[in-house]
């Protein structure tokens, strides 16, 4: 371990703070106090607008437009690849569905707004110089595979320093409650990654380029000022798969976390079909940050190199197990101290919290961890990708929701992995399986929301009360927010409101990150937009062409909610 020349400042007193300096290995420690820097590298453009204004869509291919590889990055421009404009702005889709047959709602109106709040999700920040990253599995146009690599990954903490800004902006014109982040931060596990996430959150200094001693002058490596969240925002940290799984999928064996922090470039199977990562046969291979299209060298067939490819070695992409995640989140200037986690969580490795973010209204978030657990049991076909609880922490969330009910709280469950939406999403061997979680979840009229990320939609589901005529407020709403690394790259922002005939609605509303021409977020939109041409052939993104939804999501409150509802200024 290398020697501490700084010393944590977060009011933790006694063995925790021994325990949370032996966490982060005291490779970045910050002063709570620190102030924010000061003139982000890359501002965006104003004025900043949200998919009401206007949305982003693909200019349309030529008919037989040349085809090209993924990494073939130099040929985008040539044949049209990550063309956008703006189009027409997304109006709120008004949504009755849980709501009795009967409602109409056209006299109810907006009386008080309850809550303002944005989330951000699958932000996936890459260290795209990495010796074991996934790289080369996706070289081929495969459907799915730009979850490997898409020409995005180098711009990652780029596109998020941008949305970072817009939420600033945002926040200026109407201010937030909260913001919270719903998982896949980062793509590899890695310290490096989540140093970077947590920085431009922060609003510190960023080098990319991850490799010792070498400097680079390409957009996507060059250093840069972030701007950092609104210091009056406080934020909120889910796990998500990518968190604390070698690519999303398995738990890495112990070559693999070598081989991040060496020079060897990782050596393994095909992952596709083969779980076994003592398996070799494919370079997985690196980005070169010296070039402007991100050339990926060292990626192919074991049999194609004579000698195994290296590159620079840095101990800084170490792997980070479960517990020096948790505790990460502490070594931050920005709000709330360790992001909704408690020491108790850093010291056992639960990521389950709850908390009420705003003063005055009885509302409770449950932030549940639904993803598979790191021993890598899974069931038959699952991976470190599906949805699953056991049966610790369903025991965790069904008290959770007992007593949110019992308090009176309306309650909101914000969880990495969607439920109800796919019936090869969540792990067979689940316990409980996903139908008995979905049943127990009709027993609570105060639950109103499931909200996740991790499918890169925006997809809006409504799990309707199976009596809606004599008992609607049993139903609620399970809203999807997009990836900030993918098409189309949007974050979402959330208002809950009550109506005159008290009962609430959920405005849902995806938002663009503002960019400026020529900055490296306005290429990282052209590229994920480019990436979402090359790789076709899987299932269509939902709500194209600009893969935004917005919705008024209407919830019948119980009556003595309502009543309590009502008297919220």
């Amino acid at each position: 371990m290398k020697k501490c020349n700084t010393f944590l400042k977060l009011g933790l007193t006694g063995g925790f703070g021994v325990l949370l300096m032996l966490v982060l290995g005291c490779t970045h420690v910050l002063l709570a106090s620190e102030p924010a820097l000061q003139q982000p590298t890359y501002p965006v453009s104003s004025p900043v607008r949200t998919t009401l204004d206007g949305t982003v869509i693909a200019v349309p291919l030529a008919p037989n437009t040349q085809k090209v590889l993924p990494n073939d990055v130099a040929s985008y421009s040539r044949y049209g690849y990550g063309d956008w404009q703006m189009g027409q702005g997304l109006r709120h889709d008004r949504r009755l569905d849980l709501m009795p047959p009967a409602y109409k709602g056209g006299s109810a109106g907006k009386t008080s707004s309850l809550l303002r709040f944005f989330a951000m999700s699958d932000i996936h920040i890459t260290d795209a110089q990495s010796p074991a990253q996934a790289i080369y599995f996706g070289l081929k146009p495969m459907p799915g595979m730009q979850a490997a690599y898409s020409a995005v990954i180098p711009y990652t903490t780029h596109v998020l320093d941008a949305a970072i800004q817009t939420v600033n902006a945002l926040n200026k014109k109407q201010a937030f409650d909260f913001g919270i982040f719903l998982g896949d931060a980062i793509n590899n596990g890695q310290n490096i990654e989540l140093r970077w996430y947590i920085d431009v959150i922060d609003g510190r200094p960023i080098n990319p380029n991850s490799n010792p001693g070498s400097t680079s002058t390409v957009d996507y490596a060059r250093p840069y000022k972030a701007a950092g969240l609104d210091r009056s925002i406080p934020w909120y940290q889910v796990l998500g798969n990518h968190d604390h799984f070698w690519s999303g999928m398995y738990p890495p064996n112990e070559r693999i976390k070598k081989t991040m922090v060496g020079e060897n470039v990782l050596n393994v199977g095909n992952v596709l079909t083969d779980p076994n990562l003592d398996h070799r046969g494919f370079y997985t291979g690196v980005v070169d940050g010296s070039t402007a299209f991100q050339k990926v060298v060292s990626a192919g067939p074991e049999a194609d190199f004579s000698t195994p490819p290296k590159t620079a070695a840095n101990p800084d992409r170490r792997w980070l197990g479960r517990k020096e995640w948790l505790g990460s989140f502490f070594n931050t200037t920005s709000r709330p101290v360790g992001h909704g986690f408690s020491e108790d969580n850093v010291k056992t490795g639960f990521v389950c919290y709850t908390f009420e973010p705003k003063a005055g209204l009885p509302l409770r978030v449950i932030v549940l961890d639904d993803t598979e657990r790191d021993d890598g049991k899974f069931g038959k076909n699952a991976s470190g990708a599906s949805g699953s609880l056991d049966q610790e922490r369903y025991d965790w969330l069904v008290k959770e929701l007992d007593r949110g009910q019992t308090d009176g709280k309306l309650m909101i469950v914000a969880a990495h992995v969607p439920i109800g939406v796919d019936k090869n999403l969540w792990d067979p061997a689940s316990s409980p399986s996903e139908n008995t979680l979905i049943d127990k979840l009709h027993t609570y009229p105060n639950l109103i929301l499931w909200i996740a990320g991790h499918r890169h939609y925006n997809t809006v589901t409504p799990f309707p009360p199976k009596d809606p005529v004599n008992h609607p407020e049993l139903g609620f709403w399970e809203v999807e927010t997009s990836s900030l690394r993918d098409f189309p790259q949007q974050f979402r922002l959330f208002e809950i409101v009550r109506n005159s005939d008290n009962t609430i609605s959920i405005f849902t509303t995806n938002v663009d990150p503002s960019v400026t021409p020529g900055s490296p977020a306005a290429r990282s939109r052209s590229y994920a937009v480019a990436a979402d041409e090359i790789f076709t052939g899987g299932p269509p993104l939902p709500y194209l062409p600009s893969g935004a939804y917005n919705a008024e999501l209407l919830k019948q409150l119980s009556a003595e909610m309502a009543a309590k509802i009502a008297t919220v200024p």
